[in-house]
C-alpha cells in the first residue's frame, strides 16, 4: 500500500488501527480495502431506501447510457432500484478498469458528490436502469437527518475515494524528479486527495508514444494528461484546479453569513461548527486543507489520539466534515484584498471576483520562513523543501539529508525522515533542543541511530546544477571559533518557523501589530473603541483565530478551540446586527 493511500485511509476512517495513519509505511502487507468490500459497497435494505425517497427523485436511464462521467459535475448519489451499472475508472492514456458492477439496492457515488465536484469515474448502464437520485444538497441533508444510515453512506463514499487513490488512475503527470513544478503539482494533488500517477518521459512506452505524436518543448514539462484527453503544459496549481473543476461557482448576489480565510485547523474548525449550526459558510485557502499542520508527518500530543495522527489525516477528516454540513470550500483560491469599508463586507479573490459576507474569520495562519541563504530560490522544490511528506521521502530514500530547525515540527519531520533515509543531520543554532522541542520528541531523536544533532550550526550556501542540489555549506560557531564545512547532500528540509500570513490585509482597516499578527479583543482597540468580542479585530464583524492572531498559542488544539469559540461570537454579532436592522425599520 502506498504512503499516499495510507494517508487517505487515515483521513477516511476514524476507526482504523493507528499504524495505518502513519504515512510512509510502504511495506504494509495488504490494503485494508481488500477486507472492507462490504463497507465500500454496502447493500441497502428496502426500509432504508424508503427512508431515502423523500430526499431524491426517480430517474430512468436507457441501456448504454452514461449516468455520470469523469470530468463532468457529479449529479449526486444514485440508489439503483432496477437494472445494472458498470463503474469504470480511466486515465489520460486511455487505460480503463472496471471497478465494480452494481445492481438493485446499491448506490453509486463517492465523496466528491457531497459538493457536486466533477466525477472521478464513469457510470455506464448495462441495461435499462431506474434509480433514485439524491442531488448534493439533498445528500448532505440525508447524512445529517439519518445519523446511522448517513454514517454507513459516508464511510462508503470516503473508502471509494481511497480505492481510486490506490489505483493511481486519473491524471498522469509526466516529468523528471528534478522538476520543481512536478514536485509542487504532485504535492498539491496528494494533499487534496486527488488520484494521479507519475510517469517518466523517457522510459514509459505509452508516454514515449504520446510524445512522438505531440510537439513538446522542455519548457512544457511537467505535462498533465487528463482523462478527458486534454494535455496541460506546465500548469500551476491554480490552472490545474480550474481545469479539474475543483473550484466552486459563486452566486454574485449571495451574501454569506461568514467567510473563513484559511483552511488550517482553526479555519476548518470554524467552518465545521458554523456550517453545522446553519450558517452559510465559504472557506478559502490558496493551497490545501490543513495549513502547516497538514504537512506534519505525525502529531502525537493532540487530545484523543494516543498513538498519534498525521496532520493530513486530521485535516482531511475536518475537510470532509465541512463539506458534509454544506460549507462551500474553494481550494486553491486565495484572497487578494479585504474590503472592510463596505456593507456587507467584500472579499476580492485572486481571480478578480468579489464575494460578499456579513462576517469574516481571518484564519490565514503563517507562511514558511525563508532564511537568507545563497541560491535558496534556485533549489526550492529541487532539493530544498519546507515540509516532509511521503512525496519528499521517496525522493531522498536511502540518502543522507539535512534538516534545519529545533521545534516540534522539525522533530516530527526528523523522526519521519529517519525511517526512509540513510541519515538525518539536524542543524540548530542553539546548544541543544531542550528549550524548543517537547521532551518526548527529543528522547525519540536520541534513540535513533541515524539522526545526528549539529548544535551551533547553520547553512550558509547551496551549490548544484540544473539537475538539483549537490552540496551544502555549513558554518559552525562554538567556543568563539568558527569552522566551515561542505557536505555532499541532495536534500535539505527547512523547519525554521513561519511568519504571519497577513499581507493580503494591507490596505484595509484591520489593525496589525509590529510583528505582523492580528490583535483581537482588548489588544485591538482602535480610536478608543473596544471590540465587543474577545476574538474580534479592530473592524466590526471581522474576527481572527489561530496562528495569525496576536498572542495565540501555536498549537493545533488551541487553534481548533478558537475555531469553535469564534462561532458563538459570530452568532452574537449577527443577532445584534439583525436587531439593529429591525430597530431602524
Amino acid at each position: 500500500m502506498t504512503a499516499l493511500t495510507q494517508a487517505a485511509v487515515s483521513v477516511a476512517e476514524p476507526d482504523l488501527p493507528a499504524n495505518e495513519a502513519i504515512p510512509g509505511a510502504d511495506d504494509a502487507p495488504f490494503s485494508p480495502l481488500e477486507s472492507r468490500h462490504h463497507q465500500r459497497f454496502p447493500k441497502l435494505t428496502e426500509a432504508e431506501i424508503d427512508r431515502m425517497r423523500r430526499f431524491g427523485e426517480i430517474r430512468a436511464y436507457p441501456a448504454a447510457t452514461m449516468m455520470f462521467e469523469i470530468g463532468q459535475p457529479g449529479p449526486g448519489l444514485f440508489v439503483i432500484l432496477k437494472g445494472r451499472v458498470r463503474i469504470i475508472s480511466r486515465d489520460g492514456l486511455g487505460h480503463s478498469t472496471i471497478i465494480i458492477e452494481q445492481g438493485p439496492n446499491e448506490f453509486a457515488a463517492e465523496v466528491a458528490q457531497l459538493s457536486g465536484k466533477p466525477s472521478l469515474a464513469d457510470g455506464l448502464t448495462l441495461e435499462p436502469v431506474t434509480a433514485l437520485l439524491l442531488p448534493p444538497h439533498q445528500l448532505r441533508a440525508l447524512l445529517v437527518a439519518e445519523a446511522e444510515l448517513g454514517e454507513r453512506i459516508m464511510r462508503a463514499l470516503i473508502l471509494r475515494r481511497v480505492g481510486l487513490l490506490e489505483r493511481g488512475r486519473g491524471l498522469v503527470l509526466v516529468g523528471g524528479e528534478a522538476n520543481s513544478k512536478l514536485h509542487a503539482l504532485q504535492s498539491f494533488l496528494r494533499r487534496n486527495a486527488y488520484p494521479h500517477a507519475i510517469m517518466e518521459a523517457e522510459t514509459d512506452p505509452d508516454i514515449v508514444d504520446l510524445l512522438a505524436r505531440i510537439s513538446v518543448r522542455p519548457s512544457d514539462f511537467p505535462l498533465v494528461i487528463c482523462p478527458d484527453g486534454n494535455v496541460l503544459r506546465a500548469p500551476d496549481e491554480g490552472q490545474l484546479a480550474s481545469h479539474l473543476g475543483l473550484l466552486p461557482e459563486f452566486d454574485p448576489e449571495h451574501v454569506y453569513d461568514v467567510i473563513v480565510v484559511g483552511a488550517g485547523p482553526a479555519g476548518l474548525a470554524a467552518s465545521v461548527y458554523a456550517a453545522s449550526e446553519g450558517l452559510s459558510v465559504a472557506v478559502f485557502d490558496c493551497r490545501a486543507p490543513g495549513g502547516q499542520a497538514g504537512a506534519s508527518s505525525r502529531i502525537e500530543n493532540y487530545l484523543g489520539f494516543p498513538t498519534g495522527i498525521s496532520g493530513q489525516a486530521l485535516a482531511g477528516r475536518a475537510f470532509v466534515q465541512a463539506q458534509k454540513f454544506g460549507a462551500h470550500v474553494a481550494i486553491p483560491l486565495g484572497i487578494k484584498t479585504l474590503h472592510c469599508d463596505r456593507s456587507p463586507i467584500a472579499l476580492e479573490l485572486d481571480d478578480g471576483r468579489c464575494i460578499a459576507t456579513r462576517t469574516v474569520v481571518i484564519a490565514s495562519g503563517a507562511v514558511y520562513r525563508r532564511p537568507q541563504i545563497s541560491q535558496l530560490c534556485r533549489f526550492e522544490g529541487r532539493g530544498v523543501y519546507y515540509w516532509a511528506s511521503p512525496v519528499e521521502a521517496k525522493l531522498c530514500r536511502d540518502e543522507e539529508v539535512i534538516l534545519v530547525g529545533g521545534g516540534n515540527s522539525a522533530g516530527q519531520a526528523a523522526v519521519f525522515l529517519a525511517a526512509h533515509t540513510a541519515k538525518v543531520h539536524v542543524l540548530i543554532r542553539a546548544p541543544s533542543l531542550e528549550a524548543s522541542m517537547s521532551r518526548y520528541l527529543i528522547a525519540r531523536l536520541e534513540s535513533l541511530p541515524n539522526v545526528e544533532l549539529h548544535p551551533y550550526s547553520e547553512i550558509t550556501g547551496l551549490d548544484g546544477d540544473e539537475h538539483g542540489l549537490e552540496r551544502v555549506q555549513i558554518r559552525t560557531r562554538r567556543a568563539g571559533k568558527e569552522t566551515t564545512t561542505s557536505m555532499p547532500v541532495h536534500h535539505v528540509f527547512l523547519f525554521i518557523g513561519a511568519d504571519p500570513n497577513t499581507t493580503w490585509l494591507n490596505g484595509c482597516a484591520v489593525k496589525i501589530d509590529e510583528k505582523g499578527f492580528v490583535p483581537t479583543g482588548l489588544d485591538a482597540v482602535a480610536d478608543g473603541e473596544i471590540p465587543a468580542f474577545a476574538l474580534e479585530t479592530s473592524v466590526k464583524g471581522v474576527f481572527a483565530i489561530g496562528d495569525v492572531r496576536s498572542g495565540s498559542v501555536k498549537r493545533v488544539a488551541a487553534a481548533v478551540g478558537e475555531g469553535a469559540a469564534v462561532v458563538a461570537q459570530i452568532h452574537a454579532f449577527l443577532a445584534q446586527h439583525r436587531a439593529a436592522i429591525a430597530a431602524r425599520a
